[in-house]
């Protein structure tokens, strides 16, 4: 009985903060609206941001070639140093990837701006 009661507690508190977002967001737009304000506000920042699919691929693809060059700099590293591999695999492929990771960010910026 106790197994079950996690998953559904987990379901529940996702559907509420949903739920919460999804109706606060509605009845501010309403009360906007009542005032007068134009219905096009809500699509302001839609409307230069690139397609989703081309974000994924550049963030995946600049995350996959971080933990790829990590690799072979760990490798290097142990090779030809005296540090601990235990540590320096790790330490080299995170921060590679987050490295990826970071530059993937900034590139999806100049992607929107274009």
């Amino acid at each position: 009985m106790e197994g079950i009661l996690i998953p559904i507690s987990l379901f529940l508190a996702i559907f509420g903060i949903f739920y919460l977002y999804l109706s606060t967001r509605n009845k501010e737009r309403l009360a906007l609206i009542e005032k007068g304000a134009d219905a096009s506000i809500f699509m302001k920042g839609r409307q230069h941001t690139a397609p989703i699919w081309k974000v994924i691929i550049l963030n995946l693809a600049l995350l996959l070639m971080g933990i790829g060059i990590g690799v072979f700099l760990a490798s290097l590293l142990d090779t030809y140093t005296t540090l601990d591999n235990e540590a320096v695999y790790p330490a080299t492929i995170f921060f590679m990837a987050g490295l990826g990771l970071f530059v993937g960010f900034h590139m999806t910026k100049n992607l929107d701006k274009a």
